[in-house]
C-alpha cells in the first residue's frame, strides 16, 4: 500500500473539461500528420481559466504536488538530479554499458559515468542536432536516430524541408571505444528517417530495425505506402559499410485505416517502436494503429506472427515490453503524442494507458490476447502532459514488474504478475511545471539498470532513484554488461550476442 496514492485516486481533477483543445485537435488530425512526439508541438499551450484555477486549487489543498515539488512513495528514494546541459534541447532516451549511461537529447547525446550512482559525472557531450536522437549501444558502437529533415548527414547540418530531395534523415553510427571522444563513423539514410530504432546484436554485425512513419506524396524519400521497417546491417569491424539490407512489409493490407473507419485511432503508416527479445527470437512492434508479434530467427527478415488492434481505447500504439518468460507483452498507448494532459478524470483510466496482452499458443500459432489496462492511479492537472511512455522490466524471477515513465506523471513501478490485476507499488513525480499553462516536460524514459532506476526528464535532467522493496529486492543480484531496453536481455539465462 502506498500512502497518498489511494487518496488521490478518487479525485475529479480535470473532469470539468478535457485537454485545452489540444487532444481533440490531435485525435482529429489527418493520416499524414499522425500524432507527434514532444518537440513537434509548442512547448507551452494555453489552458482555460477554469483549468488553471482547478490546478492551483489542487496544489493548495495538497491533492497534487506543488509546482516543481518532488514527491515519492516510501520505497523510492531520489538520489540525485543532474540538470540538463545548457547546450542541449529536450532530453530523450537512455542506454547503458558497464559504468556508463548514454542519454539522448534533441541536440545530440550525453555520456555519464555512473560508477557512483549518487554522483554521476559527465564524460562527454556530443552535439549532433536532430529529432529525437534515440540512442542505443553495442560493443564499441553507438547508434543515433535522426527523425527530422536535415541539409545533410553531418553533425553541423541544419533543418531543411522534407519536400527537398537533397534532405537527409536516418541512422548515425559512432565509435565509442573512447568514451571521452566519440567518433562519428557512418550514416545510413532510411525511408521516412528514424523515429526510433532497435538492435538485434550478432557476433560480427548488428542489425537495426528502424521505425518511422508519416509518409507524404510530397516527400521524395518518404512516400506512401510506408508499410514496413528498414533493416540496416552494420559490420562491427567495418561500420562505415553500414547499409539498408531490406524493407520488410509488415502490413500488406495497409494496416489500421484509422479515421473515419476507426475514429480517434491513428492510421498505420509504419511503426513507432519495436522491442526485440533475441534469446527467444521474438519481437513486438507498436505500430500506430496496430500491435504486432513477429519472429526474428532470421534477423534480416522479420516475419509477422500475429497482429492486434484496439479501436476502442488505444489511439497510438507507442512501445512494447516483454515479460521475462515471453508469455506477455505490455503495449503503451501514447494518446495525445506525449504533449497532452490525459491523466485526468475527463480521459479516464483506460485511454493513454498500458495494454497487457498474454501470448498464448506455440510457434506460428501464437496469439496476443488482451487481459487488462494499467494507468497510474495518481491523477494529474490539466497543465501536465501525462501519458504512458518508455519503461523497462525489473528482473525479478517469478514476478512481472516494470518501471515506467509517464512524462509529468513521473515514474511508476508496477506489478503485472496477474495480467488482469496490475497495480502500482511505487512512484516518483514532480508537481506541474506550471499551473497557468500546459508546459511540456516530465520523464521521457525510466529504466532499471544494475540496482538503480535512471530517468531522463525532458527539461529537468537526469534522475537517479533507489528502489527498496521486498518485492523487487532479488533484482539487486542481477547485473548485465549492457542494456538497450528495446533489445531486452534474457536476465537469467543470457542472451545471444
Amino acid at each position: 500500500m502506498i500512502p497518498h496514492s489511494t487518496r488521490r485516486r478518487h479525485r475529479r481533477l480535470g473532469a470539468a473539461s478535457a485537454v485545452a483543445g489540444l487532444l481533440v485537435t490531435l485525435l482529429a488530425a489527418g493520416p499524414a500528420l499522425a500524432i507527434p512526439d514532444p518537440g513537434d508541438v509548442p512547448t507551452r499551450q494555453d489552458v482555460s481559466s477554469e483549468q488553471s484555477a482547478e490546478a492551483q486549487k489542487a496544489v493548495e489543498s495538497g491533492e497534487i504536488p506543488g509546482v516543481d515539488q518532488a514527491v515519492h512513495s516510501p520505497n523510492i528514494t531520489p538520489l540525485v538530479n543532474v540538470p540538463k546541459d545548457a547546450l542541449t534541447d529536450y532530453n530523450t532516451d537512455l542506454a547503458f554499458q558497464g559504468k556508463y549511461a548514454f542519454a539522448g537529447n534533441y541536440s545530440g547525446f550525453r555520456i555519464f559515468d555512473i560508477s557512483h550512482p549518487k554522483s554521476p559525472k559527465t564524460v562527454a557531450q556530443v552535439l549532433c542536432p536532430g529529432s529525437q536522437n534515440d540512442v542505443s549501444v553495442s560493443g564499441d558502437l553507438l547508434f543515433l536516430s535522426t527523425d527530422s529533415s536535415r541539409t545533410d548527414s553531418s553533425c553541423s547540418s541544419t533543418s531543411q524541408p522534407a519536400t527537398q530531395k537533397s534532405s537527409w534523415e536516418g541512422m548515425k553510427v559512432f565509435d565509442i571505444s573512447d568514451k571521452r571522444n566519440p567518433r562519428y563513423v557512418a550514416a545510413v539514410e532510411t525511408s521516412c528517417g528514424s523515429h526510433t530504432h532497435t538492435l538485434v546484436p550478432e557476433r560480427d554485425e548488428v542489425y537495426i530495425y528502424v521505425s518511422s512513419y508519416g509518409p507524404s506524396d510530397t516527400f521524395p524519400d518518404c512516400r506512401p505506402p510506408h508499410d514496413g521497417i528498414s533493416v540496416v546491417k552494420v559490420p562491427r569491424k567495418a561500420p562505415s559499410q553500414a547499409a539498408v539490407v531490406d524493407f520488410p512489409v509488415l502490413f500488406p493490407d495497409g494496416g489500421n485505416p484509422g479515421a473515419p473507419t476507426n475514429p480517434g485511432v491513428s492510421r498505420t503508416t509504419g511503426c513507432h517502436d519495436i522491442t526485440t527479445l533475441p534469446s527467444k527470437d521474438l519481437a513486438a512492434g507498436a505500430c500506430m494503429g496496430d500491435g504486432i508479434l513477429f519472429d526474428i530467427k532470421d534477423p534480416a527478415r522479420p516475419r509477422v506472427i500475429d497482429r492486434v488492434e484496439d479501436n476502442v481505447n488505444f489511439s497510438f500504439w507507442h512501445s512494447a515490453t516483454f515479460n521475462q518468460k515471453a508469455d506477455k507483452v505490455v503495449f503503451t498507448d501514447e494518446l495525445g503524442g506525449g504533449a497532452a494532459a490525459t491523466c485526468n478524470a475527463a480521459v479516464g483510466p483506460d485511454r493513454g494507458a498500458d495494454g497487457i496482452y498474454d501470448i498464448v499458443g506455440k510457434g506460428d500459432a501464437r496469439k496476443l490476447v488482451f487481459r487488462s489496462y494499467y494507468k497510474i492511479p495518481r491523477p494529474q492537472a490539466d497543465t501536465e502532459n501525462c501519458v504512458a511512455h518508455n519503461g523497462s522490466l525489473i528482473p525479478v524471477k517469478g514476478r512481472d514488474i516494470m518501471v515506467q515513465a509517464w512524462y509529468q506523471g513521473g515514474v511508476s513501478v508496477w506489478d503485472f504478475t496477474d495480467s488482469s490485476k496490475p497495480r502500482e507499488i511505487g512512484y516518483f513525480e514532480r508537481g506541474p511545471l506550471s499551473t497557468d499553462a500546459l508546459t511540456l516536460g516530465g520523464a521521457w524514459s525510466a529504466y532499471y539498470y544494475n540496482g538503480y532506476i535512471y530517468s531522463n526528464d525532458i527539461v529537468k535532467g537526469f534522475d537517479v532513484l533507489k528502489l527498496d522493496d521486498a518485492r523487487t529486492a532479488p533484482a539487486q543480484r542481477v547485473h548485465v554488461d549492457e542494456l538497450n531496453v528495446q533489445t531486452q536481455p534474457d536476465y537469467f539465462a543470457g542472451g545471444r550476442r
